[in-house]
């Protein structure tokens, strides 16, 4: 029988049980060897029907619970399996090493105190206190955490030196097959939950090994389900990739979605997806993901972080696409630090149109403030005012904060603006003045 003959992938192992000849495994076998070793640590996360999704897309919505992890996030399953796989092909080694600054560092930490081993994760200086104290809440005395850098590049090269020096076993966060296989027991899960196959799935993308996991599975067992991508705006690497016809890492990233804020995916992920149609990987906006979280926490009490809420997001660019069809969408993390949350609902009113900030050119005359009041509408509310300058004798420059009901409200006040004879300029969407003024 020729490779080529079989209906599905294979891989070569040595067989370390006979210590002699090959042996042909499917990766959906290795899937689900990975799915049933999670049984040892977690219980599946759910799969749940989402009313509120299903009537506002006209289609049967699920979402995959990885929010609900005991990290919150799918990054314990890559973990747990590459640990598990390296110990077994060296039960001496004891010491495991990864460089991160959130999910993947506490699925790292979460699964040496299972083992027992000991831990050294690497993290950024930046990284906020509430990321360093839950992955020290979840490795315990286990752990050890040194922060290095102040950027990933610097901490991931200090943790490569270290893991050299020290022997240990280096755990990536994507692009390695046992990770990769971890994460496709998301997909062994979601088969058996439904209970049926889903017309489509659509999944977060950042280094790629949950959407390369998956992809892999849902060839093998659904050819006919659809896999669409959604990766940050701002941190397009697949896209990039497909276009390049290989890995390239990015000049510029937007670490706002930092779950999946990867300037470059993964090698060995971009084997599995390379032979994806473009149109099939989707940019979420990072301000419109911020909608997507508001709209979860207000109307379905479901705490998303921003990476965590990509697959949902998508559906607005997919609404003629999943009309009367079964979707499955990856929750894949839940870490949100509410103390983003005054950020994450400034940016969400700024896209939607509720909030606008504007220059305004004030003269500088008694009663001049009361008729730029008398231009504001009944719903029309100032969040801001700020004084900047006096950029001429008789003017001065006013930074201006007014957030509305509705959009076209602001038709109207700019309106009233012009015929007042206001000379204003709107700075909402201007990046490089947002940066230092707002």
């Amino acid at each position: 029988m020729r490779f080529a003959d079989l209906r599905h992938p294979v891989r070569l192992e040595w067989n370390r049980f006979s210590g002699e000849g090959w042996f042909m495994t499917r990766f959906t076998d290795k899937a689900h060897s990975a799915e049933h070793l999670m049984r040892t640590l977690f219980p599946a996360t759910p799969l749940q029907r989402n009313d509120h999704l299903s009537d506002l897309y006209e289609a049967d919505i699920w979402l995959k619970r990885e929010d609900l992890s005991p990290v919150r996030s799918y990054k314990i399953r890559g973990a747990l399996n590459a640990m598990a796989k390296a110990r077994s092909r060296d039960r001496a080694q004891r010491v495991f090493v990864c460089a991160s600054a959130g999910n993947h560092a506490q699925g790292v930490a979460y699964v040496c105190r299972h083992f027992d081993v000991t831990g050294v994760i690497f993290m950024p200086v930046t990284t906020p206190q509430q990321k360093i104290d839950k992955t020290r809440m979840f490795g315990g005395q286990n752990v050890e955490i040194r922060l290095v850098g102040d950027y990933f590049d610097d901490t991931l090269a200090e943790a490569m030196r270290f893991c050299s020096d020290a022997g240990g076993h280096f755990l990536s966060p994507f692009d390695d097959l046992d990770v990769i296989e971890g994460q496709a027991s998301v997909a062994a899960e979601i088969v058996e939950q439904l209970h049926s196959l889903p017309d489509m799935v659509v999944l977060p993308v950042g280094g790629g090994g949950l959407s390369a996991g998956v992809t892999r599975y849902l060839r093998d067992v659904a050819p006919k389900t659809e896999v669409r991508f959604v990766e940050p705006a701002g941190a397009a690497s697949l896209a990039a990739a497909l276009a390049a016809g290989a890995p390239v890492k990015l000049g510029q990233v937007n670490n706002f979605v930092d779950g999946a804020a990867v300037a470059q995916i993964g090698q060995l992920t971009f084997d599995v997806l390379k032979a994806t149609p473009a149109d099939r990987v989707l940019a979420a906006p990072e301000d419109r993901i911020c909608s997507t979280i508001l709209e979860m926490l207000n109307v379905e009490g479901v705490v998303l972080e921003p990476a965590g809420a990509l697959s949902i997001d998508a559906l607005k660019d997919l609404r003629d696409v999943v009309k009367g069809k079964t979707v499955v969408c990856v929750t894949s993390g839940g870490n949100f630090d509410f103390e983003r949350l005054p950020e994450v609902k400034e940016r969400s009113q700024r896209y939607v149109g509720l909030k606008k900030y504007f220059l305004l050119r004030l003269p500088q005359r008694p009663g001049a403030l009361r008729d730029f009041l008398q231009t504001l509408g009944p719903d029309d509310d100032i969040a801001r005012f700020e004084y900047l300058k006096k950029s001429a004798r008789n003017f001065g420059s006013v930074l201006i904060g007014i957030e509305t009901k509705k959009p076209e409200n602001f038709d109207t006040l700019f309106a009233r603006l012009d015929a007042g004879g206001f000379v204003y300029s709107d700075i909402t969407n201007d990046e490089t003045i947002a940066e230092f003024v707002l």
